[in-house]
């Protein structure tokens, strides 16, 4: 079973730049999507997408943010937001509750330049790992995907030095991540490939970036450990373009 997660940075252009393709060639059973920056009303969709479930969950300012689910099977449930109003105007959470587990599908909040949303951001990650937190504790394990606007650790960007205290590099952002690891989820990259360096999600439309690989990890695949002994593997696809980030899989056996 594959899973797929890509912050596509704008549906309506990625379905030009290759977005129907990928689908044809990869098939996943579940396609995750963030910063899709549309209504589904607004989207056209191609042929490929015929055999999906689509649920989307748009942000109330258009053309901004927002993530879609596009699946095989049909969920049991599918929820938008986090049921926290502060949280759930900018269209950044969809979950989907299979039989086997949860997918929480997210788009977590920029800091932003000199860290000037970095109080949000930091509500935002304390929400989100109680709201994780909560569906585990229902008995049934979670995965979670999408952009989470951080690099872990220094192997997980080209620059970490100069980055310290850039959004996304920030020491409290990082901290807050750690967190979210502590209390029981897994980066299913770095569970197979915890030594890998140059392995980037993102990188700047600036100076060359993608063709010299200056780029960051902060496209994640998170799971409980409940069903981490499922997992066969977790990758990145650099080769994948259409947008400034690249598509992650996971695959479930």
């Amino acid at each position: 079973m594959k899973l797929v997660s890509w912050n596509v940075n704008g549906i309506r252009a990625t379905l030009g730049k290759g977005l129907p393709e990928f689908v044809a060639s990869e098939r996943p059973e579940i396609l995750c999507l963030q910063e899709t920056k549309a209504r589904e009303e607004q989207v056209a969709l191609p042929l490929e997408f015929g055999g999906y479930h689509g649920f989307w969950n748009s942000a109330e300012k258009p053309g901004y943010s927002g993530t879609a689910v596009f699946t095989r099977e049909q969920p049991i449930s599918v929820k938008h937001g986090m049921g926290i109003a502060d949280h759930d105007r900018e269209g950044r959470v969809l979950t989907l509750e299979y039989p086997d587990f949860h997918l929480v599908n997210v788009y977590t909040p920029n800091a932003q330049d000199e860290l000037r949303r970095l109080p949000y951001r930091m509500q935002w990650d304390d929400a989100f790992r109680l709201y994780l937190l909560a569906l585990e504790a229902t008995g049934k394990p979670v995965i979670f995907c999408g952009d989470l606007n951080v690099a872990h650790n220094e192997i997980d960007l080209a620059r970490p030095k100069d980055n310290r205290k850039n959004a996304g590099f920030s020491d409290e952002e990082r901290a807050s991540f750690t967190k979210l690891l502590g209390s029981g989820f897994h980066d299913t990259f770095r569970h197979f490939y915890p030594d890998k360096t140059g392995a980037y999600s993102w990188w700047s439309f600036r100076g060359a970036a993608r063709t010299n690989n200056v780029g960051w990890r902060i496209d994640y695949f998170g799971v409980t450990k409940g069903i981490l002994g499922s997992v066969k593997d977790a990758s990145i696809m650099p080769h994948i373009t259409g947008s400034d980030h690249c598509p992650v899989t996971l695959t479930l056996g």
